[in-house]
C-alpha cells in the first residue's frame, strides 16, 4: 500500500491545518508514493522505537510527537535526531506524526482517552476561530441542484451536526458578452437578463481549493461569479480540550481512582478536593495548564490535564478539581486510537503497536 494512502486517510480526520503554528506534523521523512508493508505506532519516536520498527521489517513509523520539532542546523552524533534519521534512511522507513492536528479533533485523543472513564455529550472546549470561510454562489436557478451538491460532496455545507447547511435567494443576474464570449445562454453584443439563484454555504478555509474546483466543474458558466468571505466564528467541531459528562455523577476520590486506573498511572497531583460530585469533566492530554481557566468557566467538576506547576493549582475559587495525571499517561492511548482507526479502514494491512515504554519520567 502507499504510503499516502494511508497518511491522507488520517488527514481526512485530522487535517493538518489543525495544528498549532509552533507544531510539524506530516510526513517528516520519506516518499509519500512509496510502498508500505507494515506500520509501526508509537508515542514517542526514540533509538528503541526505531529498532523495533527495522526488527519486524516496517518501512512506516506513525509517531504522536514529531521527532524533528525544532529546525535541524546539523547532523551529528551529538544531535539526538541524527541516529533516528540514519536508520530511517538506511533501513527505507518513512516517519510520520499527528500531534496537535490530532489534539484539536473533535473525535480525537481526548475523546478516546474520555471515553475510557464513561464521559458522553462530549464538545471541544476552546474552539478554533479562523478557519472558516463562506462561498456565494451565483448560477441559473434549473442548475442550482447540481452545484450545491458539488459544493456539498467537496465538504462545504457543515454547522455543528448538521450537513448540507445552505442559505439559498433567487433574483436576477446581468451580463453583456463580448465577441470573445461563449455564453452559455444569452446572445453575443446583447444585454442578457437571467434568474439566478445565490448559494451561501459555510466551509473550512483549508478546503477552499477542492471546493472552488467543484464548484467551478459543476457550474454551466464560462465565467462564474462567485465571493470568498473570511469568518471570525468558531469552529465547534475543532479545538483544544474536551468537556462532556458522566452519565452517573461520581464522588471525587472514587474518579480520580478510575482515572488512576484506566489510565495505569503510579500517582496524580491534584488540587485540595472540594468535597463535591463530580458531573462534568474535562480534559487536554499532554501538556494543558492554558485551559484551565476556560474549563472553570465551563464548569467542569474536575480538569484532568498534565505538566502543570506549582502555581497552576492556585487560583482554583474552589470551584473545580485540578488533576495532573502525567504527560506520557494522558496520550498512551494514542497508540490504541491510531490502531482502531487505521484497522477499520484497512483490515488487512499490518498495523503493529509499539511495545516500547518511551516515558522518560520515573517514580520512586
Amino acid at each position: 500500500m502507499k504510503i499516502s494512502t494511508i497518511t491522507r486517510h488520517l488527514e481526512s480526520i485530522s487535517p493538518l491545518a489543525l495544528q498549532e503554528d509552533y507544531d510539524n506534523c506530516g510526513l517528516l521523512l520519506g516518499d509519500p508514493e512509496g510502498e508500505s508493508q507494515k506500520a509501526l505506532l508509537c508515542l514517542d519516536l526514540t533509538d528503541e522505537v526505531m529498532a523495533e520498527a527495522v526488527k519486524n521489517s516496517c518501512n512506516l513509523v506513525i509517531a504522536h510527537h514529531p521527532f524533528i520539532f525544532r529546525g535541524l542546523k546539523k547532523l551529528t552524533p551529538a544531535q539526538p535526531e541524527t541516529s533516528i534519521i540514519v536508520a530511517a534512511i538506511q533501513h527505507n522507513i518513512a516517519l510520520y506524526a499527528i500531534h496537535t492536528n490530532l489534539d484539536n479533533t473533535l473525535q480525537g485523543l481526548n475523546a478516546f482517552v474520555l471515553s475510557k472513564f464513561g464521559v458522553k455529550n462530549m464538545r471541544i472546549l476552546s474552539p478554533k476561530a479562523g478557519l472558516l470561510s463562506k462561498l456565494a454562489v451565483f448560477c441559473p436557478i434549473e442548475h442550482a441542484g447540481k452545484v450545491r451538491q458539488a459544493i456539498f460532496d467537496a465538504g462545504a455545507g457543515h454547522i455543528g451536526n448538521y450537513d448540507c447547511c445552505s442559505f439559498n435567494l433567487e433574483g436576477e443576474g446581468t451580463f453583456h458578452a463580448s465577441e470573445e464570449a461563449n455564453p452559455f445562454v444569452g446572445e453575443i453584443n446583447q444585454l442578457h437578463r437571467e434568474k439566478e439563484t445565490r448559494i451561501e454555504v459555510i466551509f473550512p478555509r483549508f478546503l477552499e481549493n477542492r471546493i472552488v474546483s467543484a464548484m467551478v466543474a459543476a457550474h454551466p458558466y464560462e465565467e462564474v461569479a462567485y465571493d470568498l468571505y473570511p469568518l471570525d466564528n468558531a469552529m465547534p467541531h475543532a479545538g483544544a480540550g474536551l468537556i462532556g459528562e458522566l452519565e452517573s455523577p461520581s464522588d471525587e476520590v472514587q474518579f480520580l481512582g478510575l482515572v488512576k486506573k484506566s489510565l495505569a498511572i503510579p500517582v496524580i497531583r491534584h488540587s485540595p478536593l472540594l468535597g463535591k460530585l463530580v458531573k462534568t469533566v474535562a480534559l487536554c492530554t499532554g501538556s494543558g495548564s492554558f485551559l484551565s481557566r476556560e474549563a472553570m468557566a465551563a464548569s467542569a467538576d474536575v480538569y484532568l490535564t498534565a505538566d502543570l506547576k506549582y502555581h497552576d493549582f492556585f487560583g482554583m475559587e474552589k470551584r473545580m478539581l485540578l488533576a495532573d495525571i502525567g504527560h506520557y499517561e494522558s496520550e498512551q492511548g494514542v497508540k490504541e486510537w491510531l490502531y482502531a482507526t487505521l484497522i477499520k479502514k484497512f483490515p488487512t494491512f499490518a498495523f503493529l503497536i509499539s511495545e516500547v515504554n518511551t516515558n522518560p519520567v520515573h517514580y520512586f
